[in-house]
């Protein structure tokens, strides 16, 4: 396969996610969508790491995955305490978790 069209996956990953984070009110979804366009860079990254021959996007890909594993941790829990105290996963209510 052409790595032309894994950037093309790439970019139409990343606007869907954009489109979910943009849209959708449900916590849950905006951080899968947030997920998803980190996944769309990581492909985008080896993709150009292929056509150029080397395996410095192959390698900050696998950073970048490290990264978003921990992201994962930190936003739900940051999810989770936001539904036991309002009872609701909206984003519209995260505002009210402030001090």
């Amino acid at each position: 396969m052409n790595p032309v069209n894994y950037l093309y996956l790439a970019s139409l990953l990343f606007v869907i996610g954009a489109t979910g984070v943009l849209i959708r009110r449900n916590a849950i979804v905006v951080f899968m969508c947030i997920e998803l366009m980190l996944n769309a860079c990581n492909l985008a990254l080896v993709a150009f790491s292929r056509m150029h021959g080397n395996l410095d996007g192959q390698i900050i890909a696998f950073f970048t995955m490290v990264v978003a594993a921990a992201e994962v941790v930190v936003g739900l829990a940051i999810i989770v305490s936001l539904f036991r105290s309002r009872h609701s996963a909206s984003v519209d209510d995260a505002s009210l978790m402030k001090l």
